[in-house]
C-alpha cells in the first residue's frame, strides 16, 4: 500500500472571523493551502477513540454514530421515505484518489446491514473529473470491476474525506446510486470542472461538496461550476466557526452547517445544539438570493440548513486507506469523523431521498427549505463565536432562521 501526500494540520485559524480552537482530541484531516484559488476538506478526526481493529468490531453510538441512529435522528428510517432513494443518484466530488474506497465503502455497508436489492442494488462509481470511469462496485454481487479510467494521485487526507463521503450517502440513502469524482487536485477549478462534469450526467440528484476555501475578492468568477438549475449542491459551511468560506457562499448552493446531536429522553430522541465549529455569517463578495429575507446581511448568508457536525457527537466511518497499524500489526480502520463534512453529504442524500421538486418553481432547491420550514428541527441553542448585538443570530442559534444552523436540520424529507 502506497501512502502518499499526507495533508493532515492542527491549523485552528478562523477562515474570515473569529477565531475558533479544536479540542485537544480532535483533529484536521486537511492542511489548509496558502493559495487562495486551492480548497481544503472539511473532516475532522477524533483521536482518543475509534479505531478498532477488526472491520466486524461493535460499534456502538458511544464510538460514532451508525447509519440506524442518523436516519432515527432526522426521521428518516421509515420504509416509504427509504424507496424514494430507489433509482436516484447521489454525486461526490472530492480531490485526489482513496485507492480502497469502494473496497471500504463495501466493508461499511455490510457491518450495518445496508443490504441491497438482491437483484438491483445501487451501484457505487469512482471516476475522474473527465467523467472516465476508474472503478465500479455492484452493491448486489458485492463485485469491484475496474473501468478504463486512470485514477488521479493518492492522498490519505483527502482519501478519508473520501471514505467519510461515501459513508455518510450510504447512512443516510443506502438504496442510492453514488457518482464518486476525483478531482486532479484540490484547486478550486480542478474541483469546479468536476461538478460542471457530474451535473451533466443523466439522473443526478445531488452533489455533495465538503470542501471549502477562505473567502478571496474574485471567487464571483467560480460560481459558475456551482450553477445548475435543478440539481441540488450542498457545500460544507467550514469548520473554523464564524466566518464564511467559498464556494458555500455561493448563491447557487445549498451551505450545509454544523450541529452538535445528543440523545435525549423526549419524543424526539434527540437534541441539537450549534455545534462551536460550524462556518457561519456574512458572505463579502456574493450576492443574496431573493429567498433568503434576513436583515442584518446584505449579501448572501451562510448556512441554509444543517445536521450533525460536532467530532464529539460524530459519526463511525471505515477507512483502511489512510489508517495507523497497531503492535500487533492489526490495521485499525475504523473513525469517529465529524466537520461540516459529515452534514453536506447527509443534506445531500436527503435531498435524493426526497420526491423530485417542480424544476420551475424550484430551479435551486435551498429555496424550498425556505418555503417549508415546518418540516425542520429548529436549532435554538449555542454559538460559533461573537458577533455584533444587531447581527447575533448569524453566530447564535436562535428561533427561527440562524446561521450556524439555518432554517435547522431534516425532520423527514418534506423540506427537500
Amino acid at each position: 500500500m502506497v501512502l502518499a501526500q499526507s495533508g493532515a494540520s492542527g491549523d485552528q485559524t478562523a477562515s474570515g472571523g473569529q477565531s475558533f480552537t479544536l479540542p485537544a482530541n480532535v483533529e484536521r484531516v486537511c492542511h489548509r493551502p496558502a493559495d487562495p484559488e486551492k480548497a481544503s476538506c472539511d473532516a475532522l478526526r477524533r483521536t482518543d477513540i475509534g479505531r478498532a481493529a477488526h472491520p466486524n468490531a461493535t460499534v456502538s453510538y458511544q464510538g460514532g454514530y451508525t447509519p440506524s441512529d442518523l436516519q432515527s435522528a432526522y426521521s428518516l428510517g421509515a420504509p416509504e421515505i427509504q424507496a424514494g432513494g430507489s433509482g436516484k443518484t447521489i454525486a461526490i466530488v472530492d480531490a485526489y484518489d482513496n485507492p480502497n474506497a469502494l473496497q471500504d465503502l463495501k466493508v461499511y455497508r455490510q457491518q450495518f446491514g445496508l443490504a441491497s436489492d438482491p437483484t438491483s442494488g445501487p451501484t457505487i462509481t469512482k471516476m475522474d473529473q473527465r467523467g472516465n470511469v476508474i472503478e465500479t462496485l455492484d452493491t448486489t454481487k458485492g463485485t469491484i470491476s475496474p473501468g478504463p479510467g486512470t485514477a488521479p494521485s493518492p492522498n490519505t487526507s483527502w482519501g478519508q474525506e473520501i471514505a467519510l463521503d461515501l459513508d455518510m450517502a450510504s447512512a443516510i440513502c443506502p438504496k442510492c446510486n453514488i457518482l464518486l469524482v476525483e478531482a486532479d487536485s484540490s484547486s478550486l477549478a480542478d474541483l469546479g470542472a468536476a461538478v460542471d462534469m457530474v451535473a451533466a450526467k443523466p439522473g443526478v440528484n445531488s452533489i455533495s461538496n465538503s470542501y471549502g476555501a477562505k473567502e478571496f475578492f474574485f471567487e464571483a468568477g467560480y460560481e459558475s461550476y456551482y450553477h445548475h438549475p435543478g440539481i441540488a449542491i450542498t457545500v460544507s459551511s467550514g469548520d473554523s466557526g464564524y466566518g464564511v468560506q467559498f464556494p458555500a457562499a455561493s448563491q447557487y448552493v445549498t451551505a450545509v452547517g454544523g450541529t452538535s446531536l445528543t440523545h435525549t429522553s423526549t419524543a424526539r430522541g434527540w437534541s441539537e445544539s450549534v455545534w462551536s465549529g460550524a462556518g457561519s455569517g456574512c458572505s463579502a463578495y456574493i450576492a443574496k438570493p431573493s429567498w433568503q429575507k434576513d436583515k442584518a446581511c446584505a449579501k448572501r448568508t451562510v448556512a441554509d440548513v444543517s445536521a450533525v457536525a460536532n467530532p464529539n457527537t460524530g459519526v463511525a466511518v471505515y477507512d483502511s486507506y489512510g489508517s495507523a497499524v497497531d503492535a500487533n500489526g492489526n490495521s485499525l480502520n475504523w473513525y469517529v469523523f465529524g466537520g461540516t463534512s459529515v452534514s453536506a453529504p447527509i443534506i445531500a442524500s436527503v435531498y435524493a431521498l426526497a420526491p423530485d421538486l417542480d424544476s420551475i418553481a424550484y430551479l435551486y432547491p435551498s429555496k424550498y427549505s425556505y418555503d417549508h420550514t415546518s418540516s425542520l428541527n429548529d436549532v435554538v441553542s449555542g454559538s460559533n463565536g461573537s458577533c455584533s448585538k444587531r447581527k447575533a443570530y448569524l453566530c447564535t442559534g436562535v428561533t427561527g432562521y440562524d446561521g450556524p444552523s439555518g432554517l435547522g436540520t431534516p425532520n423527514g424529507v418534506g423540506a427537500f
